[in-house]
């Protein structure tokens, strides 16, 4: 009898134990969901604020009793920011493409094809993620200013149409497909080719669409090389054109209407994001999975 109530003494000291811890998890959690969540909240509320009332806040309120929209009005009318947002889709899309076509095929000729010097031309090739990007932009500055594409869509694209760590993620994901499959198929007189498109991206389509979010993004928040290889206007991407809207359009001054432009920048990632994050930690995790 004794020892039956001491069981269960323990059994509730042990449930109430991982009460008191999940509950301190997820106060935890909380807390910081609203430490990172609280910038996009005051870009937000501060979009929506009139630049009078903005300015004659001399201690900085939370909310706002008299929101407006024409923040984001003037995002549109008094800076070209449209054709921003259009010149970014152009390069996204156009770079994305390219370079999901060069990282599936040279991760299917590194994970399935045989030919001599493989393993060391791999080697090699992991080896480009140890030489610092500065010199990189630097190779690839001289390079496409003496092609003469400067302020150029192509100039803009060329560079980072590959990536070492993508072809590497990719490359490990066919190669846990099983090699008998792949004996099968060339048994059944099936091209390497068609393999490759009927069997393996099915397959690795999860790492396929986090590859391709990670590298919109990447295009979307480019900063630094379109900077560097672009300063006609009509070239600017959204990244560099931010400081254009600061300089020539709102003014310094002028901190709604600038909180409203990169709102509206900033909106296309949030939501790529919130749609397919399920589907880019599958991709990561399957990644970072032999066998």
């Amino acid at each position: 009898m004794n020892t039956n109530l001491n069981f269960e003494q323990i059994e509730q000291r042990t449930r109430t134990r991982k009460r008191w811890l999940r509950g301190f998890t997820y106060l935890f959690l909380t807390l910081w969901a609203v430490v990172v969540l609280f910038p996009f909240y005051w870009m937000l509320l501060t979009s929506i604020k009139s630049y009078s009332s903005y300015n004659a806040e001399y201690v900085p309120t939370f909310f706002t009793a008299n929101p407006t929209i024409q923040n984001y009005l003037d995002a549109f009318t008094a800076v070209p920011l449209a054709q921003y947002l259009l010149n970014t889709l152009v390069f996204t899309v156009v770079t994305t493409a390219i370079m999901l076509i060069v990282t599936i095929l040279a991760a299917f000729a590194f994970a399935r094809l045989q030919f001599r010097g493989k393993d060391l031309a791999f080697t090699l090739f992991l080896a480009l993620m140890m030489i610092p990007s500065e010199l990189v932009v630097i190779t690839n500055f001289v390079t496409i200013t003496n092609l003469d594409l400067r302020n150029s869509f192509l100039g803009l694209i060329l560079p980072s149409v590959t990536s070492v760590f993508y072809i590497y993620l990719l490359r490990e994901n066919f190669a846990q497909i099983p090699d008998e499959l792949y004996y099968a198929a060339k048994v059944d007189g099936t091209s390497d080719f068609k393999y490759l498109t009927k069997v393996l991206i099915p397959i690795c389509r999860p790492t396929i669409i986090t590859i391709t979010i990670l590298k919109v993004i990447e295009c979307w928040n480019s900063y630094v090389w379109p900077r560097l290889i672009t300063d006609d206007p009509a070239y600017f991407l959204v990244s560099n054109g931010i400081q254009s809207i600061r300089e020539n359009g709102f003014g310094r001054e002028n901190i709604p209407a600038m909180m409203a432009a990169v709102v509206v920048i900033s909106v296309p990632l949030i939501l790529l994001f919130l749609i397919f994050h399920k589907k880019i930690m599958a991709g990561v995790s399957r990644g970072g999975t032999k066998g």
